[in-house]
Formats: C-alpha cells, structure tokens, sequence
C-alpha cells in the first residue's frame, strides 16, 4: 500500500467516527498530501469508497505523472471547478459530505450547498491536517533535507557578510544560495532586523546597514521543493553590549530548557510554560510576546502549536520549533529557534547551527 493510499485509509477512519460519508478537499496542501499532486486550482473528493481529483486541462500530463492510478476528472475550459466537482459528488449519492471550513470561502459553501440540494453539507475543521500533525519517515527526510539547504545557506551567506550590505541585501543573498544549492526558494519571506529593528518578530528588511549596530535577527528558512525548515540566528557584528549578552543569555536558557521538556506525552502549555518561567526569573518574561513554537512540514506553521492554551499531548513524529524571543522597542531583540523532531525516547534537534553566543560573531570582510 502506497504512502497515500495509507493517508486516505487515516482520513476515511476520521470520517467514519463523525459518522460522516465523504468530504470534499480544497486545502492545495491537503490535497498534495492525499494524492502527490502537486500542481494549484484542484479539488479532491473522498468518500468510505471512491476518491475522486478534479482538474483543469493544464495539469493533465502533470497528474499523469504525479498520480499513477487516480481516478480523475479534468473540467472543460468552459466549465468551473466547483461545478464540476458539486456534478461529482451529486451524482455519488452520498448523504453527506464535509467542506474544509479554513479554506473554502463563505460564498463557494454557499454555492456548494445550493447546487447539493439532496446532500447534507456540514463543515470539517482540520480534520486532514490532524493527520498532518505526525509525519512519516519521507517527509522526515524531506525536512531533514530542508533544515541542510538553509544550514548550508546560512554558512554560505555569513562567510560572505559585510558591513555596508542591508537587511534587504542578506534577505535576497539568501534567497539567492538557496535557489544556487538546488532549493526551490525561501520557506517564508526572511526576517532581517538590524540593531533596533530585531524588536520586530516579524520585520521587513529594509535599508538598514549590518554597520549600524553590534548585533542583527535573521529568520530564515527554505523550500526544498515542497518541505520547509524554520531557523533564526542572532549575529554580532561589534563589540557585544552587556545588556545583550545577558539577554542572550536568558533566551538561550529557555530555549534549552523547553527543549529539554520534549518527549511524547509533553503537554505543549506545560512546555511554553518552562520557557517563559526561565525568562520571567530574569525578569524579562513580559518581553516575549509570541508562541513558544510550532509545528511545520509543507505549511510554515501547522499544528501543533506551543503556547499556554494547548493540552494536548505531543507524539513521535511531530516536527516542531522552539524559538523564545524577547524584545525591547528601540533596542532590540533576541529570538534562537531550532527545529525538533519528538521521538519515541524524547526529541532530537534536527537543525545544527551552533546556539552559543561566541559562534554567532562575524568578522566582516
């Protein structure tokens, strides 16, 4: 049995303990990871016994080279997609089917439900991606892989820094490596923040020269062709400022001792809660003003998530980030993030960038 077909067997399970008969998959992530399609505009619809693709004219010889042995219905040029699929489903005569209620819009169920008069239609709130929660041994490759390419940048960029390059400047020399190094590009739009502007978790790289403060935030990650990684360094350009050392420091800590608390069974708030208790002991717990982390695969941020408010149990094969941050207006910011894998045993730091302070200074050229 294929990796897919066990997918599909997962999500039926789901289905048949809501009681529910089919759903219909909108979700181009979901839809990638039930079938390997990998191209955009298409629908899947699943029901106890059939599994359907429905497709535009363009991705016909893609589907055939993705999907062996799909069933699939490719829409005239003259014909929507929804038209086709509701014709699909309609003609199933199934009882019911469930909308993916995260990106399906309010007028397509809306036009959904018209078109299925004879089909109860309800709402499924991530319900494939409760499966995407755990990842296989391929697609713990495939991270792995991207967790490489962004090391390999990273080392690649930073040997080549100087002092009169702007965020704008790292941000696109990154993007650049990557692409050089095989990847497909960045996994998110980078974070470069210099000086001051590291106080922004989600900075714009703008003008600012790396010569215009002792220390600069990056947040990077890249795209390996369908799996991501998620990685943030702090650099020190300059003489090191104690207030920034001692910062450091407490970042460092809490994220090394939430870390430490990784294994099956954590309790993500129970996780979050060490970091910030590590912080709040050096009096700076009020300056980290995010989660603690998430989990990520061909989304940059999937669940589960680590913050105060989640309960549920971690298990093997999760992949996820820790990356406390804290941040002074004006002054600036300090965040470390690596990606983890929870193992049967515990967890293992996928990435391998050095955390100590001392191996993040850079000599400019």
């Amino acid at each position: 049995m294929s990796m897919y077909a066990k997918r599909v067997d997962r999500l039926r399970a789901s289905l048949t303990k809501l009681g529910a008969h089919s759903i219909f998959v909108t979700s181009k992530y979901n839809v990638t990871y039930l079938t390997g399609f990998t191209g955009e505009d298409s629908y899947l619809w699943i029901s106890r016994d059939e599994l359907k693709l429905i497709s535009d004219p363009r991705y016909e010889v893609q589907i055939s080279e993705e999907c062996l042995d799909l069933d699939v219905c490719i829409r005239k040029p003259s014909e929507l997609t929804l038209d086709v699929a509701s014709r699909v489903i309609a003609s199933s005569r199934v009882p019911s089917v469930l909308i993916e209620g995260s990106t399906m819009t309010v007028s397509q169920h809306e036009k959904l439900k018209g078109m299925l008069r004879e089909t109860e239609v309800g709402v499924a709130e991530n319900l494939v991606e409760e499966i995407r929660q755990v990842k296989d041994a391929g697609e713990i490759e495939r991270i792995r892989r991207a967790i490489s390419l962004a090391e390999r940048t990273w080392y690649s960029v930073k040997s080549r820094l100087k002092g009169t390059q702007t965020e704008r400047d790292i941000a696109n020399e990154i993007e650049s490596t990557i692409r050089h190094l095989g990847g497909k590009g960045t996994a998110f739009s980078t974070i470069v923040g210099v000086g001051p502007r590291s106080a922004l978790p989600h900075g714009i790289p703008s003008e600012k020269r790396l010569e215009e403060s002792p220390f600069c935030l990056v947040d990077f990650g890249a795209n390996e062709g369908l799996y991501l990684s998620d990685l943030t360094r702090v650099l020190v350009t300059g003489r090191i400022p104690a207030k920034f050392a001692r910062v450091y420091q407490l970042v460092l800590d809490s994220h090394r001792n939430a870390a430490g608390s990784l294994r099956p069974g954590a309790i993500p708030s129970e996780v979050d809660r060490i970091a910030r208790k590590t912080l709040e002991d050096g009096g700076v717990e009020k300056r980290f003003n995010h989660g603690l982390g998430h989990g990520f695969g061909m989304e940059i941020h999937e669940s589960p998530r680590l913050n105060k408010n989640l309960h549920r149990p971690l298990e093997a094969g999760m992949v996820i980030t820790i990356e406390p941050g804290v941040y002074f207006p004006g002054w600036g910011g300090v965040r470390i993030e690596d990606d983890y894998l929870i193992t049967k045993d515990g967890c293992e730091r996928l990435s391998s960038l050095p955390q100590d302070l001392e191996a993040n200074q850079v000599v400019f050229l």
